[in-house]
């Protein structure tokens, strides 16, 4: 059963999303992590040899550039289904913070400051990230379709090892802001359950105290 002031559709429409992109972040995690952390040989990676002419990390970030180049081409249904969660998430934070108690704008508060951040990476980083890969846009290349303030086509982007980095550091970074929107929601559900608890314990104290006043006046009747 909810506490009281709760609102779990509400709550529902916040995790759910939340849930959501991590589960994509966490489908790139193996990508991500041979960039940032570990680069294993390829023949411990794959089971077998792979292009002598290209370095273990070489290899990987070949992979994960290749992997952003696919999901930057997927058909439009596909950005606007992420759109579409991402908005639904702003919608159960509307909804909670409408009237909001003093639990609401503590915790729901934080937690769309935090939504929002990670909206923040994704449309500054990732977005930007993709089209970058793409275009093959490194150090300040052409790309096909852009045009910069001067008109000359050009992109001012960093080299590609570090644009792949990049990418990879923002999805860790999005990952851990996503776990933040996560832990405050879950300190709300339990702080909310507590003090309705304690209410209910603080209720059935003055109830038994009521019943054994009324007891005690009615021996003290009797009596008389």
């Amino acid at each position: 059963m909810p506490a009281k002031g709760t609102s779990p559709f509400a709550t529902f429409l916040i995790i759910g999303p939340t849930c959501f992109f991590l589960g994509i972040l966490f489908a790139l995690f193996p990508y991500d992590y041979h960039v940032l952390w570990s680069t294993p040989t390829a023949t411990a990676a794959f089971g077998h040899a792979a292009d002598p002419t290209l370095a273990p990390a070489d290899l990987y970030f070949l992979l994960q550039e290749n992997h952003l180049k696919f999901l930057h081409a997927s058909p439009p249904l596909i950005s606007r289904i992420l759109h579409i969660v991402i908005g639904t998430g702003l919608l159960g934070f509307i909804m909670k913070l409408y009237k909001p108690s003093e639990a609401n704008m503590l915790f729901d508060g934080a937690s769309l400051a935090l939504y929002m951040c990670g909206i923040t990476v994704y449309i500054a980083n990732i977005v930007k990230g993709l089209r970058t890969v793409t275009d093959d846009a490194y150090l300040g290349g052409v790309a096909p379709e852009a045009t910069s303030a001067a008109g000359d086509g050009e992109y001012d982007y960093i080299g590609r090892e570090d644009s792949l980095k990049v990418l990879a550091a923002s999805n860790t970074i999005l990952a851990l802001v996503l776990c933040g929107v996560l832990i405050l929601q879950a300190g709300q559900w339990y702080a909310q359950r507590k003090e309705a608890e304690e209410i209910e314990e603080m209720d059935k104290v003055r109830d038994e105290k009521k019943k054994a006043a009324k007891e005690g006046g009615a021996h003290g009747k009797k009596k008389q």
